[in-house]
């Protein structure tokens, strides 16, 4: 490695991780603040929020604790919410270590303090950085993940846990008992309906949280009866709204294609079944990650090239080369096909005010990855949560979304997830109240995370840094 390289690694490292020896014992105090409480909507005006290396100690006056703390951090009246969850990204390719390494800082400058990983060829280097994270030797989002996720034979995804039988099953849930997975992920590309049941049933067994796509030879309550964790994308819902046993069943049997199921699902969407179906899927703990943003942005695509969109000043060459297949895939759609493709999107979109008010747990994520074309890391999440207003719900049932209501789906609610005493304090400062407009997540003014405070200069260095490297990594592979 180069001299000059070296430098660039050792002012990053300098920036984002080495602290003072002293200041893990420090007291910091964010006062002057107007506390968000995510659970009720309530608002805790000029409040003093005390910590104690990264744990909330007390929410009080600044009198109360303006002796106890070292450090004081003027909130100016603004906005205090718990750090965002983006609860379905993809760290993937092995050509982009550096690339996806790169955009940590990236998740941190959007107020993203924890991210759910759904499983990529970069696997086992996600968990590396889960662990190095929470370590404290890397800074960057809090990340759970799938590591690998299970698959069939010649999946088209790489990095897949191809299996055929139930012992091949067996082997792999055991792979992945080694790899301290945070949960497990399935789905559908080349797996059988039934092994893909009994994935979900072995896996529960082990006490995974179990997630994934909906293969056509099976139901959703099939899987609901099985325990399946959640549903990643809500265009999966679509089949609610219709006879989806008898679609199964033709599937099966050869007299129904994939491609007029998926014609049907939409043409023939009866809402009051679909609304029935949400109700019973939430008495069955069923949650949901929608992820609009990856189908708006293909369904309008003939309307936005995204060619002047900023944030690709942070992805490298290499990345966003990615993105082109799904362009090619969609290139000889007909005018008919790209006016059902938005349709689709328009009917799942008006889905979510159903969905929350069934009582099904909404999770935010983005699906943002290097094969999801458009869907760029930590700002896709920003986008879609105003998606969801657009969609219908509320802001705080957005805010719910993307922050309590992914604490919750882990098991880490008693932790994370809320602004309370003894919680993490993953804390966003925002210059609006996002309870008006959930597009307030957008103007940050500042980020304590991993017990550290980026004021908003700190947080354009981050993305400045970014930027710089994306071009360092271009270069250097001219």
């Amino acid at each position: 490695m180069s001299l000059k390289k070296l430098k660039f690694l050792f002012t990053l490292v300098s920036f984002f991780v080495l602290q003072d020896a002293n200041s893990q014992s420090k007291n910091i105090l964010i006062y002057n603040a107007n506390v968000i409480d995510v659970k009720t909507g309530a608002i805790k005006h000029n409040k003093a929020i005390l910590i104690e290396n990264q744990t909330i100690k007390g929410i009080d006056t600044f009198k109360k604790y303006k002796k106890l703390a070292s450090e004081k951090i003027d909130a100016k009246g603004k906005f205090v919410i718990p750090g965002l969850w983006d609860m379905h990204i993809h760290i993937e390719g092995q050509d982009l270590v550096e690339d996806n390494k790169a955009l940590f800082p990236v998740f941190i400058a959007h107020g993203i303090t924890t991210v759910r990983d759904a499983a990529s060829d970069l696997g086992l280097q996600v968990l590396k950085w889960r662990d190095e994270i929470n370590d404290d030797k890397l800074l960057g989002p809090t990340i759970y993940t799938a590591g690998r996720k299970l698959e069939g034979l010649n999946s088209i995804w790489k990095g897949d846990l191809e299996i055929e039988n139930e012992a091949q099953l067996t082997q792999m849930l055991d792979y992945l008992d080694s790899l301290k997975v945070d949960f497990v992920k399935i789905t559908e590309n080349t797996l059988k309906g039934d092994l893909f049941l009994k994935s979900v049933i072995e896996a529960k067994k082990r006490g995974y949280l179990v997630t994934g796509h909906v293969p056509y030879d099976l139901t959703i309550n099939d899987l609901a009866n099985e325990g399946f964790s959640a549903i990643e994308h809500a265009s999966y819902l679509l089949r609610l709204g219709n006879d989806e046993i008898t679609a199964k069943t033709s599937i099966l049997k050869g007299t129904l294609t994939k491609a007029q199921a998926e014609k049907d699902f939409l043409i023939k969407f009866n809402q009051e079944k679909a609304t029935r179906a949400y109700a019973e899927l939430a008495k069955k703990n069923v949650a949901v990650c929608p992820t609009l943003i990856g189908g708006k942005q293909l369904a309008y695509l003939d309307e936005n090239n995204h060619k002047n969109d900023d944030f690709q000043k942070y992805l490298t060459k290499r990345f966003m080369s990615n993105y082109q297949w799904r362009i090619d895939r969609m290139a000889n759609e007909t005018a008919e096909q790209k006016q059902q493709r938005k349709e689709r999107y328009q009917l799942i979109a008006k889905q979510l005010p159903y969905v929350q008010k069934s009582g099904m747990l909404i999770i935010a994520g983005s699906d943002c990855a290097a094969l999801n074309t458009f869907v760029y890391p930590a700002a896709s999440l920003l986008e879609e949560l105003d998606l969801f207003q657009k969609s219908g719900m509320r802001p705080l049932e957005i805010l719910q979304s993307a922050t309590m209501n992914g604490a919750k789906f882990m098991g880490k609610f008693e932790k994370s997830g809320s602004i309370d005493i003894g919680k993490v304090a993953d804390l966003v400062i925002l210059d609006e109240n996002p309870l008006n407009d959930i597009n307030a997540v957008n103007k940050t003014f500042g980020v304590f995370t991993k017990g550290q405070y980026f004021d908003k200069n700190a947080l354009n260095e981050m993305l400045n840094q970014a930027a710089k490297k994306k071009t360092e990594l271009d270069k250097s592979r001219e």
